[in-house]
C-alpha cells in the first residue's frame, strides 16, 4: 500500500466522518420517534440539550488538544516500519481487517478497566449515569475519558503497526456505533437475535446500562459481541427483555442532568457536593 497515496486518500476525505456522523444521528434520531423500542420516562427536552452541549465541549477539546492523534499514530508506525504488523508481510485487505478486529478487542479490554478500576470508573459514571437509552447517550462522555481512550488506542496503533485505512474506518463505523447501540430502536426480534451473535445490538447494551451492578458488569463490546461470549461476560438477559431502570441510583436527581454538573460529576460526592480530592474517594 503506497504511503504517499495513502495520505492523499485521508486528507481528501477528512470531512467524510462527520458528515456520515451526522446522517447517522439525524437516521437514528427519526427511527427511535418513529419506533422507539421502549417508553422513555425522562423528558428529551431535560436530557438532550445539555448531552449536546457535552459533545460540543467534547469536540472543541479533542479538536484542540488531539487531532487526529490515532491516524498520526498509525501514520507514523508506518513510515517508520514500527508495530508487529509491520514487521510480517501483510496483504493490505488482511491488514485493514485485523485492525478493526485488534482495536475493537483493545476497546473491550479498556471498557473493562473502565468499570474494575474505581478512579476510571468516575470519569465513565458519566455515561452511565444517564437515564434513559437513545441516540445522544452515545453522546455522553466526559472529555477526560474521551482523551484517555485516545491516547490508548494510539499506543496500541503504534505498538501493533495498524493500517491506516484500517484506523480511518474504524473510527468511522466506531463513532456511528455509539450512537447506533444506544439508541431507542426496535429491531425484529428475528433479525436481531441473528445479529447479535456476532455483533452488539441495542437491546443488548442496554443491559450494560441497567442500574444493578450484575448486569452493568457485562456486555462490554463495541462493535463486535464475539469478545464478551469468548471471554466470560456476556450477559444471558432475554433479548426481548430490558432493565427495568438504566442509570445509576446515585445521580437520578434533575440536577444532575446538567452539562456543568455532567462535568463534575467525577468530583462529586454522595450529596452532590463536589472536590477535586473526590476522584481518589470511594463515593
Amino acid at each position: 500500500m503506497d504511503f504517499n497515496a495513502t495520505l492523499n486518500f485521508v486528507h481528501s476525505q477528512q470531512n467524510l466522518p462527520w458528515l456520515l456522523f451526522a446522517v447517522a444521528f439525524l437516521a437514528l434520531s427519526l427511527w427511535e420517534i418513529g419506533d422507539g423500542a421502549y417508553e422513555e420516562k425522562t423528558p428529551r427536552l431535560l436530557r438532550w440539550p445539555n448531552h449536546l452541549l457535552l459533545a460540543l465541549v467534547n469536540g472543541i477539546l479533542l479538536r484542540l488538544l488531539l487531532p487526529g492523534f490515532t491516524l498520526w499514530a498509525a501514520m507514523n508506525a508506518n513510515a517508520r516500519s514500527f508495530g508487529v504488523l509491520n514487521q510480517v508481510k501483510v496483504p493490505d485487505f488482511l491488514h485493514v481487517v485485523l485492525t478493526f478486529f485488534l482495536l475493537d478487542w483493545v476497546l473491550y479490554y479498556l471498557h473493562r478497566a473502565y468499570h474494575a478500576v474505581p478512579w476510571l470508573w468516575k470519569w465513565h459514571r458519566v455515561h452511565h449515569s444517564d437515564t434513559e437509552l437513545d441516540v445522544t447517550t452515545g453522546l455522553r462522555f466526559h472529555p477526560v475519558e474521551l482523551a484517555m481512550s485516545t491516547l490508548v488506542k494510539a499506543l496500541f496503533i503504534f505498538l501493533l503497526g495498524l493500517s491506516i485505512y484500517g484506523v480511518f474506518l474504524f473510527e468511522i463505523v466506531l463513532a456511528i456505533y455509539l450512537l447506533y447501540d444506544h439508541s431507542n430502536i426496535a429491531i425484529p426480534d428475528k433479525i436481531e437475535r441473528v445479529l447479535r451473535q456476532v455483533f452488539l445490538t441495542p437491546r443488548m447494551h442496554r443491559v450494560h446500562h441497567s442500574t444493578q451492578a450484575a448486569e452493568r458488569n457485562s456486555d462490554y463490546g463495541f462493535i463486535f459481541s464475539i469478545w464478551d461470549r469468548l471471554l466470560g461476560t456476556y450477559q444471558s438477559l432475554d433479548p426481548l427483555e430490558k432493565p427495568a431502570d438504566f442509570g445509576l441510583n446515585l445521580f437520578r436527581n434533575i440536577r444532575f442532568f446538567r452539562w456543568k454538573a455532567l462535568l463534575l460529576q467525577p468530583f462529586m460526592d454522595k450529596e452532590g457536593r463536589w472536590s477535586w480530592r473526590n476522584i481518589t474517594k470511594d463515593v
